[in-house]
């Protein structure tokens, strides 16, 4: 049994196809999944699938690459997280890939989204991607980490080094591997996955986008997570099903979440 800790299902080209999006995550054993808020405007749609289907999950909070929408306060994140569905505070972090220029109110909106962690007592997702550095510094700066009374996360998607991760490991975080660790390209991502422990990881889609082997360049969806996790068994040389297993618990852990 596998669960997806990162998806967008809420995205239209998924919503569109939910009957067969819920099938196809039955028939590869996935019992649940993530769907994570990018926007506001948009948290409705995913509130409202996690209230639809009971293994279906729910997160709030405002991407890094989003510039031209509503901007989140610690308020309306603590309010809207006041759902026993809402599991999560974010995506939320730094992307200093897609964006140039000052990007200041990225910084600042990812202080918000790690105080309102603190508050809620629900776990960050955090998402960097080129701005790993600021992204250390500010979660330590704001005391996301377990050991300065946060409440930790997740680094979802993770593409940065050995040493990124250790660092988000040592203040309590989970990493979770996306079908980009499938990819023959992705040779350092592979060997990140290899040392680090099955206890601190997890595994997601991020659908509709990064299709494991061998799906790749086709559209993502939560039952394609059970790839990443073979992947990951392959890499280590361990049954799946204990990848699986080790997956599961750590997703239920992190967030919370009673079998």
């Amino acid at each position: 049994m596998y669960i997806d800790s990162h998806c967008h299902i809420n995205f239209p080209e998924l919503a569109a196809r939910m009957p067969d999006i819920l099938a196809q995550m039955a028939h590869n054993k996935v019992t649940h999944a993530l769907c994570v808020s990018v926007d506001l405007p948009d948290f409705p749609q995913v509130l409202a699938l996690a209230h639809q289907y009971p293994h279906i999950y729910a997160s709030v909070g405002v991407h890094p690459d989003y510039e031209d929408t509503p901007e989140p306060t610690v308020e309306q994140l603590v309010a809207l997280a006041d759902d026993p569905k809402i599991i999560a505070i974010g995506e939320t972090g730094l992307d200093y890939f897609r964006l140039e220029g000052d990007l200041e109110w990225q910084r600042e909106r990812f202080r918000t989204h790690i105080k309102a962690s603190r508050i809620t007592r629900k776990p960050l997702i955090i998402h960097t991607r080129s701005a790993s550095e600021d992204t250390i510094r500010i979660m330590r700066e704001e005391g996301a980490g377990t050991e300065a009374g946060g409440v930790a996360g997740v680094m979802h998607c993770f593409t940065e080094s050995l040493e990124v991760a250790k660092a988000a490991i040592a203040m309590g975080f989970y990493i979770s591997f996306s079908g980009i660790v499938t990819f023959k390209s992705a040779k350092e991502l592979q060997a990140v996955a290899l040392e680090l422990p099955l206890e601190r990881i997890l595994i997601e889609t991020d659908s509709p986008y990064l299709a494991p082997v061998p799906y790749r360049g086709r559209m993502n969806e939560p039952g394609f997570v059970a790839h990443v996790a073979e992947y990951i068994a392959k890499l280590k040389g361990v049954p799946v099903e204990e990848v699986a297993a080790q997956t599961t618990a750590n997703f239920r852990t992190l967030f919370n979440v009673a079998e």
